[in-house]
């Protein structure tokens, strides 16, 4: 199953380091970021995994969760939290899935349906797809989908800066320009008339072209 922008993130039941969890209950009515790793004890990620815990307040102003997953046993998770707090300075404070089985990276298209093996038995490149990065919405619908290699680290800067955007525009029929960030100038959706938009602008906006309205962010 190939998921997309769009399409309902798939439910799950999982242990994870704060105890079992069933994933759509989880996220509640709230927005989630589900970020997921090919195996413990590896560099990269012990780097993202601290930096995540140090982003969560940021996350929590915005009532978002995130939750991790790596391809391993919650038991192993719990050995590895201790060097991720040694090494990046911050206690992780978001829960981590144990996937041994695959199951949860097979349902997220992360992985090839076929792959086999137990997690003790697999090594990292073995399990190199699973580095995605998932923003749900309150509506379970995906709103993002990043996948990176391994010997890249993630930029958690730019997942905040993409959940502003997707709540501003769920919220409002603007969308945001190349490098937008909060509080810069947005764009009114093509999906909206002339007419429309001065009911809902009323300041009027900026038209370079006819089909580019540019306006102050709105509230």
């Amino acid at each position: 199953m190939s998921l997309r922008i769009g399409d309902e993130a798939p439910d799950f039941t999982a242990e994870t380091t704060e105890g079992t969890i069933n994933f759509h209950q989880w996220i509640g009515d709230g927005w989630a970021i589900l970020f997921s790793h090919p195996k413990d004890f590896t560099p990269v990620c012990t780097t993202e995994l601290g930096y995540m815990a140090k982003l969560r307040p940021e996350f929590d102003k915005r009532n978002c969760k995130i939750i991790g997953l790596s391809i391993d046993s919650v038991d192993d998770h719990n050995a590895w939290l201790s060097d991720i707090e040694e090494t990046q300075g911050q206690a992780i404070n978001y829960p981590l899935i144990g996937d041994t089985d695959l199951s949860i990276a097979k349902l997220y298209d992360m992985i090839h349906p076929n792959a086999s093996g137990t997690a003790s038995e697999r090594k990292a490149p073995d399990n190199a797809t699973i580095r995605s990065v998932f923003v749900i919405g309150p509506d379970k619908k995906i709103k993002l989908t990043i996948t990176y290699p391994m010997s890249t680290g993630r930029n958690f800067d730019e997942v905040l800066r993409v959940l502003d955007s997707c709540q501003l525009t769920a919220k409002h029929q603007v969308a945001t320009p190349v490098n937008w960030n909060q509080g810069e100038n947005v764009i009114i959706v093509p999906a909206v008339s002339d007419e429309a938009a001065r009911d809902k602008f009323p300041d009027g906006w900026e038209a370079p072209k006819p089909y580019l309205r540019i306006v102050p962010q709105p509230e």
